[in-house]
């Protein structure tokens, strides 16, 4: 069982000054019950054979359109799961640049559908969420941005995606900063299973380079290209 990156205690590294994007570090201790039962995997796959981590199962959410979408909406496809919130000041706007990049880069693969579901739905509702996606030119037939109840959203994320999520405390709790999430981005093939976490920001909560994040991102790029050559 591994902690997620982001919610690792580094005492060592803490700057003297707090920032909304810094302040993720100090925050994890909100979330010990949610990580002692939850497996947060460190498993950026860069080179060789792509591991199985079980499958992401039955899920129905809202996307920003008005529609439900379900996995049964991505049934053959490869897809890239994200998980974020629209006023956060933390990692959310670096994950979508990179899903952005992803989309752009990946623009002729039909099978590829990117999926980011908001950890804060009390306040992202379809509207909200629209006007986030425009700021990535998220294509709406190609990345779909979900909301729903966040008892569902929350346990989802926790059991099938072995993520941790949840609310920061009290004293840590600023607007921009209200939740904890992980900032992976993660890979699922045509059936359901999730093949591997991937670095979704380039630089650290204290500011620093993510070590070989663009080798990690070709990495992605390369197991997305392989999943979809799959039938």
């Amino acid at each position: 069982m591994f902690f997620d990156w982001w919610l690792t205690p580094r005492h060592h590294l803490l700057p003297p000054k707090v920032t909304p994007m810094k302040s993720y570090l100090y925050s994890y201790l909100t979330l010990i019950s949610i990580i002692s039962a939850v497996g947060c995997f460190d498993t950026t796959n860069t080179t060789g054979k792509l591991e199985d981590f079980g499958t992401v199962g039955e899920f129905s959410f809202l996307e920003r359109n008005g529609e439900q979408i379900s996995q049964e909406n991505l049934k053959g496809k490869v897809w890239l799961a994200s998980f974020v919130f629209t006023r956060c000041t933390g990692p959310c706007p670096q994950v979508c640049a990179t899903l952005a990049r992803l989309q752009e880069k990946l623009k002729d693969v039909p099978d590829l559908r990117i999926v980011t579901f908001t950890v804060d739905p009390e306040r992202d509702n379809p509207k909200e969420l629209n006007l986030f996606a425009e700021n990535f030119r998220a294509d709406p037939k190609r990345w779909f941005f979900l909301t729903g109840k966040e008892d569902d959203l929350h346990q989802l994320i926790k059991e099938k995606f072995h993520l941790a999520v949840g609310h920061n405390s009290p004293e840590q709790s600023k607007p921009g900063n209200e939740f904890i999430h992980s900032p992976r981005i993660v890979l699922i093939d045509k059936v359901g299973h999730i093949r591997g976490y991937f670095e979704g920001t380039p630089t650290t909560p204290e500011g620093a380079p993510v070590d070989k994040f663009e080798d990690k991102i070709k990495a992605l790029e390369s197991h997305i290209l392989t999943l979809a050559r799959e039938k």
